[in-house]
């Protein structure tokens, strides 16, 4: 969430940048800027009110020391009147704070200066490319085919057991599964990044922290009689670990990780591009999170996108990176990095990871904040990144490294899962 006093004190810029997601700020900010105007115009009578309502009580005491009654009993009624004055502006007050919060929810994160204009994917500019693509042999199959062919996931039983988008993974498959996030997450901690196990469910306060609502909400799954959410990424439950927390500058940065399950509803058309775990309704995610200063967030990035190369370099898949332009980044996002990796078999770049830099966007939601080397409390920054998402991984590694004598197991691999070949 955007901090009033920076709209208001970068209201020219801030609609520049927020063109650049093809979203038009003027009204919006303008809005802004007026509700605050009535916000502080209403605070000082309510605060002056109650200022005369203490001097008036004060007085009213020595009057009736002074044995002055009917002075007092006057007093008295004009302190009943400014009572009730106060209440009222007290009552106007939290309403037009409300309206301003509900207001700045709706307002999309200011994008980096690095961030291009553009209308879509289309439009994303490729910054780096890594690996060379394997030639596959004649007859080379997608992987809901290898799926089939060497039974290791079922997605007919997935249909049966929930619906179309939730897998069930089975033998190899399974194994392969459980090797990658194992993998992944020792590759996390030997980073430096703290492991935690979180809730997959999370409050409604939750999902504001981190933005997934009120931008998301049709796409969480939403358990109505506990008022609970299904998290679309481990993001949020790991971010809110520090939702209303001021910590030690010297606590700075902090790294964590977490494997979790993700749910969205998010509905996909037809066609190969959305078939097999192209995209699914429930997928398994590693993510990495950092809190960090905010004169350091932006090499934070830097060293998360490094990390997860040096993870897809491990893998040996060729793989790129993507800077997403104004029309694609994320709602919280100031500057995304997408890592695609090439599926030789549907002939197409599978999104497998996002890292993300959100300055204080959620931590002034969450009211994240540091006690920095003055004792000024600051709002710090927040970063995520997928490390990595699993489906199109797997996709990857299955078309990628398929040979007429079954698919090969990359060699890092080989000892979380204790065989080279599903075959």
């Amino acid at each position: 969430m955007l901090l009033v006093t920076n709209i208001i004190a970068n209201k020219e810029e801030y609609i520049k940048s927020l063109a650049k997601r093809n979203f038009d700020g003027a009204p919006i900010l303008e809005k802004v800027i007026a509700l605050d105007e009535d916000r502080r115009a209403t605070q000082a009578k309510l605060d002056h009110t109650l200022a005369d309502s203490n001097t008036f009580s004060k007085q009213i005491g020595m009057l009736f020391k002074n044995g002055e009654q009917q002075k007092a009993n006057l007093l008295k009624e004009k302190t009943a009147q400014l009572k009730e004055n106060s209440k009222e502006l007290g009552t106007k007050l939290t309403q037009i704070q409300e309206e301003l919060t509900q207001l700045l929810y709706t307002i999309p994160n200011i994008p980096h200066t690095s961030v291009a204009n553009g209308q879509s994917e289309e439009d994303n500019e490729e910054v780096y490319k890594e690996g060379d693509i394997p030639t596959l042999e004649e007859g080379a199959l997608p992987h809901w085919e290898l799926a089939k062919k060497y039974d290791i996931i079922d997605f007919e039983l997935g249909v049966k057991i929930t619906g179309a988008g939730f897998p069930v993974y089975k033998g190899k498959g399974a194994r392969l599964q459980r090797a990658l996030i194992n993998y992944f997450l020792d590759k996390n901690t030997e980073a430096g990044y703290k492991e935690f196990q979180v809730p997959h469910l999370v409050n409604e306060t939750s999902g504001y922290g981190t933005g997934q609502l009120p931008d998301k909400e049709g796409q969480m799954y939403h358990v109505t009689g506990d008022d609970l959410y299904l998290i679309p990424t481990a993001e949020v439950p790991v971010t809110n670990l520090f939702r209303d927390e001021l910590v030690t500058e010297k606590e700075l940065p902090i790294c964590c990780t977490g494997y979790t399950p993700c749910f969205r509803r998010e509905a996909g058309s037809y066609g190969a591009h959305v078939r097999g775990l192209n995209r699914l309704h429930q997928f398994d995610k590693v993510e990495i999170v950092r809190v960090e200063k905010p004169e350091n967030s932006y090499q934070a990035l830097d060293g998360m996108v490094a990390h997860v190369k040096d993870i897809l370099r491990e893998l040996e898949l060729p793989y790129r990176i993507l800077r997403l332009c104004g029309g694609d980044i994320g709602f919280t996002a100031a500057l995304t990095y997408d890592f695609e990796v090439f599926s030789t078999a549907q002939d197409r770049w599978l999104e497998i990871s996002s890292v993300s830099n959100f300055e204080s966007y959620q931590a002034n939601r969450l009211k994240l904040r540091f006690k920095d080397s003055n004792g000024k409390n600051q709002l710090a920054h927040t970063l995520n990144g997928s490390s990595l998402a699993l489906p199109r991984v797997l996709a990857g590694i299955l078309e990628n490294y398929q040979t007429p004598k079954g698919i090969k197991i990359p060699k890092v691999l080989v000892p979380y899962c204790g065989f080279e070949y599903i075959d």
